[in-house]
Formats: C-alpha cells, sequence, structure tokens
C-alpha cells in the first residue's frame, strides 16, 4: 500500500505540474491539451473443478484439471499536448497480472505474469509531413520501476532516455520510430550505464467505425555496457496486438495477444512468454483547453 500510495501522488504532482505548465501557456500561440485514457483494461478468467480427485481416471479432461485464476489489469493514460508544429505527452503506463494455481492434492500456487510501471514524457517535431502523418525528430525520457520484486530479486528501477526520428500522428501510423537508447540502471548494487538502439510502432486501423485493430512494440538491442552484470539483457522485443469491438461510446470487447522474448547476458538461451486471450477495455479522450 505504502508503494501504491506513492504511485498515486507521483501521479498528482505530475498532473499538477502539467496543468500549471498549461496555464502558463503563451496565449498567442496556445496549446491543444488533452486527457487520453487510452487504456484501462481487465483481464481475467477463472477454471473452478469441483470433486477431481473422483474423475483422475475419466476421459473427459475439465474433470480432471487443476483450477486456476488469471487476472491483469492495465492502465495507461497520458496528458497530450499539441502546438504549432510540436506534439508531446506526459504519462503513465501501469499493469499488473497474477496467475493463482490450484493442482490436485497439491498446495496452491501464485505467480506473477505481468509487473510494469512507466512513468514518461515525450516530445516530437514536425520538420514535413509523410503522406498523411508527420515526420521529424524525437526525444523521450522513462523511469521504469514495478509494485513488487520478483521472488528474492530486487525490485527494478530504470532511468532511460530516448533519441531519434518518428514518424507521428497519422491516421493508420500513430508512431513509429528509430532511436538511440540510453539507460542508467539502478535495480542492483552495481549500477550499469547502457547504450542501445531501438525500433518501436504504434499502428491502428478502424474498418468501421465501432472495430478497431492495434498493435504496438518495440525492439531494443543493447550495444554496450559500463560494467558486466549476469541479469542484463542482450536485447527485448515486446508486441502487442488487440481487436476491439465497441460496446458504447467508451467500452469495448474484443481479443488480445501479446509475446515478450528476451535474451540475458548469461543465458544460452532466450527466454519467452506469449499469452493470448479476451479483455474488456475502457478508452477515452476529454478535450482540456
Amino acid at each position: 500500500m505504502k508503494r501504491f500510495s506513492f504511485f498515486c501522488c507521483l501521479f498528482i504532482l505530475l498532473l499538477t505540474g502539467v496543468a500549471r505548465a498549461a496555464s502558463e501557456g503563451n496565449t498567442d500561440e496556445e496549446a491543444s491539451w488533452k486527457a487520453n485514457f487510452r487504456r484501462i483494461g481487465l483481464e481475467l478468467s477463472s477454471t473452478n473443478v469441483s470433486h477431481a480427485d473422483k474423475y483422475q481416471d475419466s476421459t473427459i479432461s475439465q474433470l480432471s484439471a487443476d483450477g486456476q485464476a488469471v487476472v491483469k489489469g492495465v492502465f495507461d493514460f497520458a496528458l497530450e499536448y499539441t502546438r504549432a508544429d510540436t506534439s508531446g505527452a506526459f504519462g503513465i503506463t501501469a499493469e499488473y497480472g497474477k496467475t493463482r494455481l490450484e493442482p490436485y492434492n497439491e498446495p496452491s500456487e501464485t505467480n506473477e505474469t505481468a509487473d510494469k510501471i512507466l512513468i514518461y514524457s515525450s516530445f516530437a517535431h514536425k520538420a514535413f509531413d509523410f503522406y498523411s502523418a508527420s515526420f521529424g525528430p524525437m526525444a523521450n525520457v522513462e523511469y521504469q520501476t514495478e509494485f513488487t520484486r520478483n521472488g528474492d530479486s530486487p525490485r527494478t528501477r530504470v532511468y532511460r532516455g530516448k533519441t531519434g526520428l518518428t514518424i507521428f500522428d497519422g491516421a493508420v501510423v500513430k508512431g513509429l520510430y528509430l532511436a538511440a537508447v540510453g539507460e542508467y540502471d539502478v535495480t542492483y548494487s552495481d549500477h550499469v550505464s547502457k547504450l542501445a538502439a531501438e525500433a518501436g510502432w504504434a499502428i491502428e486501423y478502424k474498418p468501421e467505425d465501432n472495430l478497431t485493430f492495434s498493435t504496438d512494440g518495440y525492439y531494443r538491442r543493447y550495444l554496450s555496457y559500463s560494467q558486466y552484470v549476469p541479469e542484463d539483457l542482450r536485447y527485448d522485443l515486446s508486441v502487442n496486438a488487440r481487436m476491439d469491438a465497441s460496446l458504447n461510446g467508451s467500452m469495448s470487447l474484443g481479443p488480445f495477444l501479446s509475446y515478450r522474448r528476451a535474451h540475458s547476458r548469461s543465458a544460452d538461451v532466450a527466454g519467452s512468454n506469449f499469452t493470448i486471450g479476451v479483455a474488456f477495455t475502457y478508452k477515452n479522450v476529454f478535450n482540456l483547453n
């Protein structure tokens, strides 16, 4: 609860600072501000098996299966602004997921399946139009952490900066970039400075007013480290894809999939995680001026 309270306080301070900056803006060239609830989602499933001990030899697998519950929440909010040829956002993305497994005749187990908090600011300047989108330089500043640590490992704490070129604010291409990345990782007692190259995307297609297909993700390849830490990654790939069918103006329902693949410096092979499911999602945008 202390960590969650700190997260909420930091979020409120961020909103306060941005609101103050907006109120002090140049009235001759006033910025357009929006509160964008990009995604508030709940992904869940539950399997409850009764009297599994009586059906261990049954040919019906549903009667002898292990009970399990899978819950994941996603919160993605940003204050966005546009001003002349500049676009930017101040936001927070948070996700947390757990799986509770109840095997027959064995103790129940609980595993974290997702845990991430990302606080960021992003800026992009339009140098010229690129079809229906804009093209120009970009810069991001991020702080990544998590709600709880994973087992005996320390809690993730990474400061990250990016700069590069991007295509943004298009009808379909919401973001497509190539950037140089600098990280200062204070997760472990041996702090590490890292350099990496990263490519990322955010694409959205609406064939109908009530139907949206979207995908986003990144590929980050680390190029150098200030020192050797076995848990550091050589590369990191994250891919998400969703279909959202609108239930009303803000709520939607649809399938999703996510894929994460990463290779640490000490491991012989890469690790991966593939998830597919159905999610309830809330999205809305409010004009602030």
